[in-house]
């Protein structure tokens, strides 16, 4: 590989900001609306003609393939899943429903766990195939665990599809999608991530340069678009689970399973940078399990449509925001912890309540147990579609349905040629 030393590394990223801030407007959706209803009749479609009021189902499932929600429906129960691995980048619903990832490209297995060589990966490495020009579907040979010497410069137009092993990214850095567009990260494990110091770092087959010291973010979305992360387990990050910040949009964030964690979710870094205005966001069918503490999410700016997720722990509050967010909460079921002081679902920051009062943020269908609390705010009706038919105005599904939806959330044990 070319190294390119000479490269001016301010005027590099600079183009690839520009070149990513126009695929961000051209994404950028101006009746958001319409999109959550359409992952809504998705839900809709695909609880008809089931039992979908079950309830006390064990989360240790061993009996045959279930497929509880749209995504999930579309590919899981497949026993051919393995040979037919592309039918992944038909499925995804919500902002990141265009994403397709590597189904453009050929197939590249990783078989080398390690790190070594941030400049000249070796052939065989995860770190070699996602600098790769061109669509490219990045599949494991065997399990295995990575470890990160810095973070991992994702490019675009990549599928990390981690199905048929256990994937473990964990104990070095994270994943890093900067100014990318169409990116694809599925059932891998991320976890106990920690801060790397930076230095010389390939991001692309024709480009190197120096990285300042990461965060500490299992996985960091910076100005990129059209970025789907499914089946993920994440725990333990230094900083942020996920973050998504400088005009980043066209997101979902789907069937993923969070644990012991404090910041879980940052959705714009800044209240000053107007340029996250673009951010649309879609989290569906996740579940929030044990040791979280806040931001899921922790919104600015944007639009985020929070559907048909299950919040059974959090320490001081669920969903947070300020800069007059849009945050459109349907569906979701909310446990409550025992402290009185943490009922409440909602908080806002750095804003008056004569201000907060103004923002849209609105519960529907909402689950509130154990004295949770959900504080609406703005205008109740503003976005709503009008004139549509009864087929596309069918309800999301309710929270007491949520268990069931989000059941197989996190990383899936995939074995080829049974169903996932």
């Amino acid at each position: 590989m070319k190294a390119n030393a000479d490269v001016d590394e301010d005027e590099y990223w600079r183009n690839r900001a520009a070149e990513a801030q126009k695929i961000a407007q051209d994404a950028y959706n101006p009746d958001p609306e319409l999109v959550t209803d359409n992952l809504n009749a998705a839900v809709s479609r695909a609880m008809l003609g089931r039992n979908s009021t079950r309830r006390s189902l064990k989360r240790k499932y061993k009996g045959p393939c279930l497929a509880t929600n749209p995504i999930d429906r579309c590919w899981r129960c497949d026993p051919n899943w393995a040979t037919n691995r592309k039918k992944l980048a038909e499925c995804p619903l919500g902002f990141g429903h265009k994403t397709i990832g590597g189904k453009r490209g050929p197939i590249y297995v990783v078989t080398d766990a390690s790190d070594d060589d941030l400049i000249n990966p070796k052939p065989g490495t995860l770190r070699y195939g996602v600098i790769q020009k061109g669509p490219l579907w990045i599949i494991f040979g065997r399990s295995m665990i990575i470890r990160l010497s810095q973070e991992l410069m994702i490019s675009s137009d990549k599928t990390i599809d981690a199905r048929g092993a256990n994937v473990h990214i964990a104990y070095g850095a994270g994943l890093t999608i900067q100014f990318v567009n169409n990116v694809i990260i599925h059932n891998l494990h991320i976890h106990d991530i920690i801060s790397k110091s930076g230095g010389m770092i390939r991001d692309s087959v024709d480009h190197y340069g120096f990285r300042t010291q990461s965060d500490g973010d299992g996985i960091s979305i910076f100005g990129s678009t059209n970025v789907w992360i499914d089946h993920i387990s994440m725990s333990n990050c230094q900083d942020g689970l996920i973050d998504a910040i400088m005009g980043s949009t066209a997101i979902t964030i789907s069937n993923c399973h969070f644990t012991h964690h404090n910041e879980v979710m940052l959705f714009g870094a800044s209240d000053s940078y107007a340029g996250d205005s673009v951010m649309q966001i879609t989290i569906a069918f996740n579940h929030f399990g044990r040791g979280l503490v806040q931001r899921m999410p922790r919104c600015r700016w944007g639009f985020f449509h929070v559907v048909n997720n299950d919040y059974t722990h959090w320490l001081m509050y669920a969903i947070g925001g300020s800069q007059h967010p849009t945050i459109v909460s349907q569906g979701n079921r909310f446990i409550a912890p025992p402290n009185p002081n943490a009922k409440q679902v909602t908080k806002r920051e750095y804003a008056m309540e004569a201000e907060w009062k103004k923002w849209s943020w609105r519960s529907e269908g909402d689950l509130l147990m154990n004295g949770a609390v959900f504080i609406p705010s703005g205008d109740q009706t503003k976005g709503k579609k009008k004139g549509l038919s009864r087929y596309d105005m069918i309800s999301f599904k309710p929270g007491t349905y949520v268990r069931r939806l989000a059941r197989f959330s996190g990383t899936l044990a995939c074995t080829p040629r049974k169903p996932c």
